[in-house]
């Protein structure tokens, strides 16, 4: 199968979704957290989560899922599950060309991530460092 680049990348997210479930956690809390560069509303994150926006003034939007926290993210904050997030992705590649948000494996992953990226937010367990946006803690 030859496809494009852009779309490639749709399938396999679908994919790698699909097949690799997130552990569940016992009712974390969830901290979303943003680089300090990105002052987005609180009211913006389901925006974010769900491809609806991409851009914060002139600055990119880099979104992040954390693999270990997703469902709980989900649940809380956007009032989705799993398969409905995925099934909503998949819809904005194909129908809108968007790319979903890059998935990492653990809140290090995220909180390092953040910290280097300019208009990277994401969402984590722990208590996120200083050096970092606090977003919303749910």
């Amino acid at each position: 199968m030859n496809l494009p680049g852009k779309t490639l990348r749709c399938v396999l997210a679908a994919t790698a979704a699909l097949l690799i479930s997130p552990p569940s956690l016992a009712h974390a809390d969830i901290y979303v957290i943003a680089n300090s560069a990105l002052a987005v509303r609180v009211d913006d994150i389901r925006l974010i989560y769900t491809g609806d926006m991409e851009l914060f003034g002139s600055k990119k939007i880099r979104s992040l899922d954390n693999r270990s926290a997703q469902q709980e993210f989900l649940s809380k904050v956007l009032g989705l599950n799993v398969d409905r997030y995925d099934s909503l992705w998949t819809m904005k590649c194909f129908r809108d060309g968007l790319t979903p948000p890059t998935v990492k494996e653990n809140d290090s992953e995220v909180i390092a991530y953040v910290q280097k990226t300019p208009g990277a937010i994401g969402y984590v367990t722990s208590a996120p460092p200083p050096d970092v946006l606090l977003l919303k803690k749910f």
